[in-house]
């Protein structure tokens, strides 16, 4: 099977609504969790633009373990009560940060990281894990970002049943 990246409208909506659809085409019929999220973190990175760091982590029952991503390397462990992964988990909220540097248990794997969207991943009310969208630039995730990217976390824990 070939793939070829998808041209996105310029409205936040309409981009969102495709790269949903093309997200739940690239992962239809896969069950495995690891190949679902590399394709999804590289079809995120590849198409949203301003982002640095694209990627999953998966929960192991005592923290949250790195999975597949696009970027630079990653924090391999993070708990629960730290940082904004950390608190999407716990919280089972997402959490959009303008200005990552103003939180004070900030994780910063990546120094030149700015602002932050992290989503949690749930089933059946069991944590699964979170994707978190790393930025460069300050108030980077508008709220179509988070819907969008809400919504493309939904294609990949679907795709576990």
């Amino acid at each position: 099977m070939s793939f070829s990246l998808p041209e996105l409208p310029d409205s936040p909506a309409e981009r969102y609504a495709e790269l949903v659809d093309h997200a739940r085409a690239l992962i239809d019929g896969e069950p495995d969790r690891v190949a679902n999220a590399a394709n999804l973190s590289a079809l995120v990175k590849a198409t949203v633009p301003d982002l640095n760091w694209v990627g999953f982590y998966f929960f192991d029952g005592a923290e949250l373990v790195v999975g597949p991503f696009q970027g630079l390397p990653a924090c391999i462990r993070i708990p629960l009560n730290r940082g904004v992964c950390g608190a999407a988990a716990r919280t089972r909220q997402t959490q959009r940060v303008d200005d990552v540097h103003a939180v004070a248990d900030h994780i910063a794997c990546d120094g030149a990281t700015r602002s932050e969207l992290v989503v949690p991943l749930e089933r059946d009310g069991e944590l699964i894990g979170v994707l978190d969208l790393d930025s460069e630039k300050p108030a980077r995730f508008s709220d179509d970002d988070q819907r969008g990217l809400e919504a493309v976390a939904a294609v990949f824990v679907d795709s576990l049943r």
